[in-house]
C-alpha cells in the first residue's frame, strides 16, 4: 500500500469545494460535515502504557478476527459526554457522543458562549444533519432505504454512508464471511488486513492496520471499485475501559479525501455499556425551529444548490493519489480543501 498521505494547505477555489467530481458551494459543505472529512498522519502506535490481551505470535487471519470480534461484539453502548470535536479552522466543540447497536450514533457540539453549534445523528431509519451556521438555514436528512439506492440524491451529497461512522470510532468487525487477504506484516509491529465488501457501487475494499502484539485497530482505510481512497480512521491513545473491561480508542481522526475535510473526535474516557438516558429524546430526529428540513434523497430539494463543473485538468499540487489493490493504479481525484 502507498500514498497515504495528503497536503493540507492548498488553496480554495473560487468559494467551492471539491466533493465528489464536481466544484460545490461552501454553503452546502457544513450539513455534511461528519462525513466529509483530509491530512494524513503517519499509522498511530499504541502508547506505551498500554496494558492488556495480546494477539499470539504470527497470528492467523482467524485469530486476529476472533480477537477483534470479540471486543467489539460486546459494546452494545457507549457514553462520551465529556468529548470534543475539532476541525481545522474551526474552534473546539465540547461535544456528547452517543453510540448504540447497530447504527444508532448521536453527536451534538457546542460552545460555551453559543450553545449548541452542530446536531448530527442516526437511528435506525434515518440519519440527520444540522449545523446553526450553515446558510442557508437548513436541517438535512434522509431515510437510509433511499440512501441505499444506487440512484440516491443523496449519495451525490454525502460521498460516505454514515453507517461507516460507527466503524471509524473502533466499533467494527472482521466479517468471516467475506473475501479476506492477509494478515500482511508492516514495518513498526503492525499487520495489515484487506477486505473485500460488495456495495450499491460496487466491490469496495478495506484495509485495517492492527498492532501485532495487542490487536489494536490502528487504521481503516476504505477504497472505491476502482482503489481510490475514499475514506479513512486513524486511532489513538486506546484505552481499556475499568468496568467492562472492552477497549475504545480516545481519539479518532476521521479523513474523507475527495472532500479535502478532517474532523477529529476526542471520546475522552468513554464509558462502555452504560444505559442510555432518555432513549426517546436521544434517538429521535429533532426539529430546529427557522430551519427548513431538507430531505436529501428528494431531487426537487436539490434544484437550488449550484453545482460547478470541475474544471478540466487538476489543480497543481491538488490531486489524491490512488492505491493499487491488485489492479492498475488509477488517477486521483482533484481535492480542494473547504475555506476556514
Amino acid at each position: 500500500m502507498k500514498d497515504q498521505c495528503f497536503p493540507l494547505d492548498e488553496p480554495v477555489r473560487d468559494n467551492c469545494v471539491w466533493v465528489l467530481g464536481a466544484w460545490v458551494p461552501c454553503g452546502i459543505w457544513p450539513a455534511v460535515l461528519l462525513v466529509c472529512l483530509v491530512g494524513c498522519r503517519n499509522f498511530p502506535t499504541p502508547q506505551e502504557s498500554y496494558v492488556g490481551p495480546q494477539l499470539p505470535p504470527n497470528p492467523t487471519f482467524e485469530q486476529i478476527a476472533s480477537f477483534i470480534n470479540t471486543n467489539s461484539s460486546q459494546i452494545r453502548t457507549v457514553v462520551a459526554d465529556q468529548a470534543s470535536l475539532s476541525s481545522p479552522g474551526f474552534p473546539t466543540l465540547r461535544s456528547q457522543i452517543v453510540f448504540e447497536r447497530p447504527w444508532r450514533l448521536r453527536i451534538r457540539g457546542e460552545t460555551s458562549l453559543s450553545g449548541l453549534e452542530l446536531d448530527v445523528g442516526s437511528n435506525d431509519e434515518l440519519f440527520w444533519f444540522w449545523v446553526k451556521r450553515n446558510e442557508p438555514p437548513a436541517f438535512y436528512f434522509c431515510r437510509y432505504s433511499d440512501f441505499d439506492s444506487p440512484t440516491s440524491t443523496a449519495r451525490r451529497i454525502v460521498p460516505i454512508d454514515p453507517r461507516w461512522l460507527v466503524e471509524a470510532v473502533g466499533i467494527t468487525e472482521l466479517n468471516p464471511n467475506e473475501p479476506h487477504e492477509g494478515p500482511i506484516p508492516l514495518a513498526g509491529g503492525r499487520l495489515e488486513v484487506r477486505t473485500r465488501r460488495s456495495t450499491v457501487e460496487g466491490t469496495m475494499t478495506k484495509v485495517t492496520v492492527v498492532d501485532a502484539q495487542y490487536g489494536l485497530i490502528l487504521g481503516q482505510y476504505l477504497y472505491d471499485p476502482q482503489g481510490r481512497l475514499v475514506a479513512s480512521a486513524l486511532s489513538y491513545d486506546h484505552r481499556r475501559e475499568p468496568v467492562s473491561g472492552l477497549v475504545l480508542p480516545r481519539s479518532v481522526e476521521i479523513n474523507v479525501p475527495q472532500s479535502g475535510m478532517m474532523l477529529r473526535l476526542n471520546l475522552g474516557n468513554a464509558r462502555i455499556n452504560e444505559p442510555i438516558t432518555n432513549p426517546s429524546l436521544t434517538w429521535n430526529m429533532p426539529v430546529y425551529p427557522g430551519y427548513p428540513m431538507v430531505n436529501l434523497a428528494d431531487p426537487r430539494n436539490m434544484s437550488g444548490l449550484s453545482v460547478v463543473a470541475c474544471p478540466s485538468g487538476p489543480v497543481a499540487g491538488t490531486v489524491a493519489p490512488s492505491v493499487d489493490l491488485g489492479g492498475s493504479s488509477q488517477a486521483g481525484l482533484t481535492w480542494i480543501p473547504v475555506a476556514q
